[in-house]
């Protein structure tokens, strides 16, 4: 279906969620669908190497898709807290959806509140919440990751449609772009300028190159793509600010890896506790309690970084540092945890009947997107020595 059929389909009439349902009832109800819906299937969508079509419409009815946009443009306008366990909650089931769902509140939805004009908003957004329209953020490129400035996809203005440019360049790594309908995309418009540009898919000018598979968060649709003379609708904000985004959207990976690390906590645990060898439990031994201790302290430290973040967040104060501090400790958190959870569960957390393994290579990924850890820890400490 193209785009342009979307446009006004429920724009200024109510909010199509439940106006009266509080937070806690909203985690309540993800809770319920990630144990009914999500957990069960997440080896399948996993060897599948992609979420079934209709995983969209789903999270569109449950208001998932529209966490951070407020509720006077049709959204739940969930704060940053309940919006970070909403993801972590998600990885508990199946980490690559949470990934998707993070990326597309934090940066895609959140732009549309934030630069998008009234008519992008009119156009776009009733089909985005209600999963219609599928959305991908793109800044990466193969010779512009960490350093975002190196970006070389141009934007040039269409001289007989004002607000639109023809656009040329290469993307890659580039979450959910396989699937996207439309993308945000950052492009340069000179040698020192950088902003933002609303891209459909459906066009001539625009080819997914390749489809890049991961050894983690498999079912999620990442590619590289090629841009060639196409259009791209500029939304009116500067780099600074489109990156400004990843604040928010750095404090939900933090909550994607604390999901996860919670998970592989919860299931070596148990799995200590039947386990026997020497005619002793696991959880009897020393060595082993050792390690469950450790993750049990640390995830609870990853949790309390967390929660300071989005708490800051949520009162309106600078978390430059905080989601830093939150995303790197929980990321590094995760891969120890399921690293132990592997030792613990031995032979048997190496293989496909324990959900271990799966968590170990997902939780890879929480070190590296959104700002590799070694970025946080410039982040840091550039906020510390300012």
């Amino acid at each position: 279906m193209a785009l342009t059929e979307f446009s006004a389909r429920t724009n200024g009439g109510p909010n199509p969620f439940d106006m009266h349902l509080d937070e806690n009832s909203f985690l309540e109800r993800v809770r319920a669908f990630v144990a009914d819906e999500v957990l069960p299937k997440t080896r399948e969508w996993e060897s599948n190497r992609a979420f079934p079509d209709s995983i969209w419409p789903r999270l569109g009815e449950l208001g998932i898709l529209a966490m951070t946009l407020p509720r006077e443009k049709g959204g739940l306008g969930l704060t940053c807290t309940t919006y970070c366990d909403t993801i972590r909650e998600i990885a508990k089931g199946d980490p690559a959806l949470a990934m998707n769902v993070a990326a597309i509140n934090a940066l895609c939805v959140a732009h549309f509140d934030r630069f998008a004009t009234q008519e992008q908003c009119d156009k776009y957004l009733p089909g985005i919440i209600k999963g219609e329209i599928k959305l991908a953020w793109g800044l990466t490129e193969p010779d512009a990751g960490s350093d975002a400035r190196r970006v070389k996809t141009k934007a040039t203005p269409i001289e007989e449609r004002p607000g639109y440019y023809k656009i040329n360049g290469r993307k890659m790594f580039i979450t959910n772009a396989g699937k996207a309908d439309l993308i945000v995309l950052i492009a340069r418009t000179s040698d020192t300028e950088l902003t933002a540009f609303l891209v459909e898919t459906d066009q001539l000018g625009f080819t997914n190159v390749e489809r890049i598979h991961t050894v983690g968060v498999s079912a999620s649709w990442t590619t590289s793509f090629d841009l060639k003379d196409a259009v791209g609708w500029h939304t009116p904000c500067k780099f600074e600010d489109a990156i400004g985004l990843l604040y928010r959207g750095r404090l939900a990976i933090a909550g994607m890896a604390l999901g996860i690390a919670e998970k592989a906590h919860e299931l070596t645990v148990e799995y200590s506790k039947q386990r026997e060898q020497f005619n002793r439990r696991l959880c009897d031994m020393q060595s082993v309690q050792n390690m469950i201790a450790d993750s049990e302290m640390e995830i609870t430290a990853a949790r309390l970084l967390l929660h300071h973040g989005t708490t800051l967040f949520d009162e309106g104060k600078p978390v430059i540092k905080e989601s830093s501090m939150a995303k790197l400790y929980a990321s590094e958190t995760s891969n120890r945890v399921t690293n132990r959870a592997i030792q613990i569960h031995g032979g048997r957390g190496m293989t496909p009947e324990y959900l271990v393994e799966k968590l170990w290579r997902d939780a890879k990924l929480t070190e590296i997107g959104e700002g590799c850890s070694e970025i946080q820890r410039m982040v840091i400490a550039k906020q510390v020595t300012r």
